[in-house]
């Protein structure tokens, strides 16, 4: 008899924006016609920038010849791609990087759950609390024993070094869902932590393009150690727009724990690399033209979150975030419960947020905006939310 991997059965019964979304499908069966302002899922809304278009329209045309079609291609990335990224993401900063340290993923979120497949199920896996779902579903399903370190505004969202030894740790800055940040000194504690007990610390730094101040670390390989015990994951998605063509990428230093070798095999095995028109957009992103074009769209998403945290001032609410990241926090009034919050502002102002409990059970009673709306919705929706809690 077959039996199904015990891990799936203690997963929540849906995944978190699955039930936001049969939320909102219901609401509008009940009320057909009513204006929704969607702030609930992190997708973009601003169209990908002119010169990575024109790069995957080239990449297009080399599939339609003979001589410059591209079959499988490599599944560590093409090396033109891995080299483009070193030197703009990491040789700038000072940070030793090389291109062999660097795999090309289908994006941040495939690589974050498929890491695991490297590790036993007998490691102790500590996340922080609120987090983004996926890091706790995947060691869910796998059997690992997760403890939970909570983030709260006391310690500015960024959790208490643990006081006892784990084996892998999760961190995301900048935050998703918080939108905080990390302090160089907090950064340097957890390497240091890290270094001390073994640790390896899976860094999520797929919003770093979002940071305003330069005092705030946009990668933690510029903290000294931190390649002897450390993972770094990103994305093009929510930097360039990529979340419906999909690419990212991952850093595993040469001589941690043999960990590139065994991911460069397991890629082997079960991937066949990105795609050869989403990396040729990808190479676009680092040319001057690209990157001028990416950071306009960038500005004008942290032009929305300004004015998020602005209508949740007037609204009454105690907010954080949206200064350094595309995502806003927020408290719910007098102590709401978050998912009746949640109802609230869909039935009665026509907007969709993430209840902050969907994140983990330190999100209770905040709720989460993000800030890739239009800019009219946006403020519209701001308007809404402070006549309903004028009310």
């Amino acid at each position: 008899m077959i039996e199904i991997k015990e891990g799936f059965s203690k997963l929540e019964h849906r995944y978190l924006f699955q039930e936001i979304a049969r939320k909102v499908a219901d609401f509008q069966k009940e009320s057909p016609g009513t204006d929704i302002i969607r702030m609930g899922i992190g997708d973009v809304t601003l169209p990908i920038v002119p010169a990575v278009i024109r790069a995957m329209h080239a990449a297009v045309e080399d599939m339609a010849a003979k001589e410059s079609f591209h079959g499988y291609g490599p599944e560590q990335g093409y090396d033109w791609l891995r080299e483009a990224i070193v030197r703009g993401d990491y040789a700038p900063r000072g940070i030793d990087v090389s291109a062999d340290e660097i795999f090309i993923s289908d994006g941040a979120k495939s690589d974050l759950g498929n890491i695991l497949d490297l590790f036993s199920r007998n490691n102790s896996v500590g996340i922080t609390n609120p987090v983004y779902p996926v890091y706790v579903d995947t060691n869910v399903i796998d059997g690992r024993e997760i403890h939970f370190i909570d983030c709260g505004a006391a310690n500015g969202f960024t959790g208490a070094i643990p006081d006892r030894p784990l084996d892998i740790i999760y961190l995301c800055y900048p935050n998703n869902p918080t939108g905080a940040v990390i302090t160089r000194e907090k950064l340097e504690k957890w390497v240091a932590y890290a270094r001390d007990c073994g640790a390896l610390i899976l860094y999520d730094s797929a919003y770093e393009t979002y940071i305003r101040d330069p005092e705030i670390p946009h990668s933690i390989y510029e903290i000294p150690g931190a390649k002897d015990c450390a993972l770094e994951f990103r994305s093009f998605s929510k930097t360039a727009g990529f979340t419906g063509i999909r690419c990212g990428y991952t850093v595993i230093p040469g001589g941690l724990m043999g960990l590139n070798a065994l991911w460069n095999r397991r890629q082997g095995c079960k991937f066949n690399g990105a795609s050869y028109i989403s990396q040729r957009g990808a190479l676009a992103v680092y040319t001057p033209e690209g990157r001028a074009q990416i950071q306009e769209n960038i500005d004008y998403y942290l032009g929305n979150a300004a004015i998020l945290r602005e209508g949740l001032e007037r609204a009454g609410l105690e907010a954080s975030g949206g200064e350094n990241a595309p995502y806003v926090w927020a408290r719910t009034p007098e102590g709401a419960d978050d998912w009746a919050f949640f109802d609230l502002l869909l039935r009665k102002a026509g907007i969709v947020v993430t209840p902050g409990s969907g994140f983990g059970t330190a999100g209770r009673g905040f709720f989460r905006l993000t800030a890739f709306a239009d800019r009219a919705r946006t403020k519209e929706a701001m308007e809404r939310l402070v006549a309903l809690c004028a009310g």
